[in-house]
């Protein structure tokens, strides 16, 4: 009887420590839930721009200037306007913009649906690993030539991050701090973030008031909100209005007491200096 007895109180103390672990780590999680994890401030935005196009150093740049913020731009190394208009890259990379790894040749999966611009030179579907590999480095290189960084962020081409079967990011994360793709996710929890595969939300005809109210919604759910751009005010298929960014900004700076607004590297940084301690 004595055993039975021991036995039991024996498992009501290992339940109770159980239970007691796990309201410990609920009760740390929602405090840390509740935080501003975010650089001290209740949300993160980061503002990136792809395909290094005219319209980046034309509509873009003067507007992150007057307003004094900082974006990211992701510029495939044969972009036409980076070796036209080199010393303006040069320029704005000085003033603290990120110029961040677009591949060397824009190289996208052919064989989608909707890609029917890919050129076959440069389908990632007849590369092997080692030429892709090959190409993201040589563009860190040439990156390096224009604004003297080594430290890089990366994103896919068309969100596509595989050839034959493999995830090519994983021969050269040392090479990265890390890397935004396409997959369509607004809201980003600090602790939830696979920062070699970055989420985002991809702008296309978006209304100032659309936009503010994705960054409220960040606001709200306290995490990192990523969009990403490519035509501003024309210059892409793909496209918002000069009207309609110029108004998110407003909004940004208005904000800023809420919200840290700061290039991709930036945030990806501490990002992995928070989770590493936590």
């Amino acid at each position: 009887m004595y055993l039975i007895i021991n036995i039991n109180m024996r498992k009501i103390r290992e339940s109770l420590v159980i239970l007691l672990a796990f309201m410990l780590s609920f009760g740390l999680y929602a405090q840390d839930s509740n935080k501003n994890v975010w650089n001290g401030k209740k949300a993160a935005v980061c503002l990136t721009y792809d395909d290094g196009l005219d319209i980046d150093l034309d509509n873009v740049v003067p507007m992150l200037d007057s307003l004094g913020f900082r974006g990211t731009f992701y510029i495939p190394g044969n972009s036409e306007c980076l070796s036209k208009r080199l010393t303006e890259w040069k320029a704005i990379a000085v003033k603290g913009q990120e110029l961040g790894n677009h591949t060397l040749f824009h190289a996208c999966e052919g064989n989608r649906p909707g890609r029917e611009w890919v050129k076959p030179d440069y389908d990632l579907t007849t590369y092997t690993l080692r030429r892709i590999v090959d190409e993201i480095l040589l563009g860190n290189t040439l990156l390096s030539a224009i604004d003297g960084k080594e430290q890089r962020t990366f994103a896919y081409a068309c969100g596509d991050n595989q050839v034959a079967g493999s995830v090519f990011m994983d021969q050269m994360k040392a090479k990265f701090v890390a890397a935004r793709g396409v997959k369509p996710q607004m809201y980003n929890k600090i602790a939830d973030i696979d920062i070699f595969n970055v989420g985002c939300y991809m702008l296309n005809g978006q209304t100032g008031d659309e936009l503010i109210r994705m960054v409220k919604d960040a606001i709200e759910s306290k995490s990192l909100i990523v969009l990403l751009f490519h035509g501003v005010g024309g210059g892409h298929n793909i496209n918002v209005s000069m009207d309609a960014h110029r108004k998110l900004l407003v909004y940004l700076k208005q904000n800023e007491k809420d919200v840290w607004i700061a290039p991709f590297i930036d945030i990806m940084s501490y990002v992995k200096v928070y989770n590493k301690e936590k």
